[in-house]
Formats: C-alpha cells, sequence, structure tokens
C-alpha cells in the first residue's frame, strides 16, 4: 500500500480551509463577538497555529515567506482569525527564539499543535505604543517573581492558555510566560469593539501572581530590547499580511458585486468610475504583497533589514486596506451598510489596521527616521 503523502502547508492549502471552514461563517462570528472553539480545533487539526515551528514539535517548518501568505489568506477570511493566528504567532516565535530548552520541551510542542494558545500582554490603560510607559511590575520573589498590574486589548485573552507578559523588571523591561489559569490571574473580556469583533479581546489583571524562575523568557534585562522588538516585527509582519488579505476580499466582493448590479440598464462593472476605484485596488494589492514578500526574504536571511522592511510594508498595505475598504462599501451603496454584505466587516477590521501592532502615525515617524539617517553627522 502506497502511504499517502501529508500535504505541504503553502499558500494553496491554506487558501483551500479558508474559503471552506471560514469565509462561510465569518460574518456570524463578527456578530456573535467569538469563534467558536470547533474552528481553533479545525485550525490545530489543519497545523496552522504555528506551521514555522520545526517538525520535532509538531510545527511543519515552513519559512517566513510562507507564513506571509498564509495569514494573507486568513486575513482574506475573517481579520479576527487571524489576530489570533499574529499573537499564537508571537508568543511561539519568541519562545522557539528565546526560551531555554526546557521552556521549549514544555510549551513547544503544545503551542505547535494548537493544543495550548497563546497571547501577547503589552498594551495597558494606559501604555499603548509607550511601551516604556508600562506599569505592570514583576519583582523577584523566593526565587521567581511576583507579578502585579493590569494588561488591556489582549487579543485572544479570553481564550488564550498562555500569556507572553512583558512587565518592568528589577531595571528594565522583562519578559514571562505566565498560564492564565495561574492564581491571580483575572481575565475580563471586552465586548462590542469596532472591528476583529470576534478576536476575544480581554483585560487580564495580575495581583501578586506567584511565578517561579522558568517564566523568564530569555535572560532579565534583556527583553526591552531583542525579544520585545523582535517579537513586535513577527506581530507587525503578521498584520501587513492580514491587511494584504483585506484588501484582496475586498476585490473579490467588489468584482462580484459590480458584475451582477445594473444601474439604468448598464452594468456596475462597464462604469469608469468603479473600474478606477478597481484597478487601484487591484494595483495596491500587488504592491502590498511584494513588500510583505521582500520583509519575509530578509527573515529567512536573519537580515536585521527586515524590521525596516516590514514597518513598510505594514504601513503601506494598512492605510491601503483601510481606503479600499472605504470604497468597498461606497461601490456596495446601501448595501455596504447592510450586514448582508462583508464589505462593512472589512471596513471596520482595516480602520483596526491602522492602529494595531504601530499606528499610523509612529510608523511615520519610523519610516521618515530611515530617510533621514543617511544625512545624519
Amino acid at each position: 500500500m502506497t502511504q499517502q503523502l501529508a500535504p505541504a502547508i503553502d499558500r494553496a492549502y491554506a487558501r483551500s480551509f479558508v474559503d471552506s471552514e471560514i469565509r462561510p461563517d465569518a460574518d456570524a462570528w463578527d456578530r456573535a463577538g467569538a469563534i467558536p472553539e470547533e474552528l481553533l480545533d479545525r485550525i490545530a487539526a489543519a497545523g496552522l497555529w504555528a506551521p514555522f515551528l520545526p517538525p520535532e514539535f509538531g510545527g511543519a517548518g515552513i519559512d517566513m515567506v510562507t507564513l506571509g501568505e498564509i495569514h494573507e489568506e486568513v486575513g482574506r477570511g475573517c481579520s479576527s482569525v487571524r489576530s489570533l493566528l499574529t499573537v499564537h504567532t508571537m508568543l511561539s516565535w519568541a519562545l522557539q527564539r528565546f526560551g531555554t530548552d526546557a521552556q521549549i520541551q514544555q510549551w513547544g510542542p503544545e503551542l505547535a499543535t494548537g493544543r495550548t494558545l497563546g497571547a501577547f500582554c503589552l498594551s495597558e490603560p494606559g501604555a499603548g505604543s509607550d511601551t516604556a510607559a508600562i506599569t505592570t511590575t514583576a519583582v523577584p520573589h523566593n526565587g521567581g517573581w511576583l507579578l502585579n498590574g493590569v494588561k488591556k486589548w489582549t487579543t485572544n485573552g479570553q481564550r488564550a492558555d498562555l500569556f507572553l507578559v512583558f512587565a518592568q523588571g528589577p531595571a528594565s523591561t522583562i519578559a514571562l510566560l505566565v498560564p492564565s489559569n495561574a492564581p491571580g490571574v483575572l481575565v475580563n473580556p471586552i465586548d462590542d469593539m469596532l472591528g476583529t469583533r470576534s478576536s476575544m479581546l480581554a483585560e487580564i489583571a495580575f495581583s501578586d501572581v506567584v511565578l517561579g524562575p522558568e517564566a523568564l523568557l530569555g535572560p532579565s534585562g534583556f527583553a526591552s530590547g531583542m525579544v520585545l522588538t523582535g517579537t513586535l516585527d513577527l506581530g507587525r509582519y503578521s498584520v501587513a499580511a492580514g491587511s494584504v488579505g483585506i484588501i484582496q476580499a475586498c476585490i473579490d466582493a467588489c468584482s462580484a458585486y459590480a458584475a451582477q448590479r445594473r444601474v439604468g440598464g448598464t452594468a456596475l462593472r462597464d462604469l469608469p468610475l468603479i473600474q478606477a476605484k478597481l484597478s487601484d485596488m487591484v494595483t495596491d494589492v500587488r504592491a502590498a504583497r511584494l513588500l510583505l514578500a521582500e520583509a519575509g526574504r530578509l527573515k529567512d536571511r536573519g537580515d536585521a533589514a527586515t524590521i525596516m522592511a516590514t514597518w513598510i510594508a505594514k504601513y503601506f498595505a494598512s492605510t491601503a486596506a483601510a481606503r479600499h475598504a472605504s470604497e468597498a462599501v461606497q461601490i456596495h451603496g446601501a448595501n455596504g451598510c447592510s450586514p448582508e454584505f462583508p464589505v462593512g466587516r472589512f471596513y471596520r477590521d482595516a480602520k483596526v489596521m491602522e492602529i494595531i501592532e504601530g499606528s499610523t502615525e509612529i510608523q511615520r515617524m519610523t519610516i521618515a527616521a530611515e530617510a533621514y539617517r543617511k544625512w545624519e553627522p
């Protein structure tokens, strides 16, 4: 008997999964404000939670370019599902890159297979883009750590099993792995958001949470540099990919709608103004996809230039997604404001992309600094 090979985890594989398992129900999940547990299990069975982790952990060992393509496809289907993948990816990558052998053995297979789902805790009620302003503290305690503080806007905070928490340590920011069921951890759901409504946001309160020394990810005093920068970069990469997916979803929805809708006896698709809007969408999605692929190639080469390339890809893709999602609603007219059509969801989700993982304003400042660098004395 010939042994059947497992399918390759790539763009085509993800597209098929999204079209069968995600797109048909994305609007219903958006209205419900949650992703059903059954889908989380199907994502795990498909091997899509952390496919970049090595096969010995249960991952597929895919490269970063392919990971970006997968997150684009998931973003095309549902930005909320993509956001769950984003934060799980951030924790899983940080563990792989900075974890000890014992941490990797404990959590690696769990994260790769989706038996344990991860979330990322950085933002606070009074600290978003200004990460230096975080007030959550971790102080040495009986050889381990005592954690206190509040994190907000934690994607998948309502469901995650393991949090990657950034806190002020004795000398600088440190990163800690905190199980969601640890005594002193309180999860407060945040509902009724503008966009990514089913991403299961939460506020996470830590009240005298006692952690062992094994909770520390990376050496103490190191996290504010490499761990935080690298983790945020990968999150930004995923959001850029998801933004590309939103643009593609707008193209798909608008081209289908314009083909069947008639105005004054003329097909909407034949109107020059509609053609102009669609041509801009097609051009921008290709440009955004190329920027994303370049950032992924640099990641695969271990080139530090990937940091700026990812900033640029996220800036271009997120602003283009917001612009074209607005045009998608315009093309649909009153139908675009109806829950019967998905473009309203694209519009709301795209706005979120301009805020998370570095706001548009922060991105402009960062990218401009790159332009000025060659003229610095």
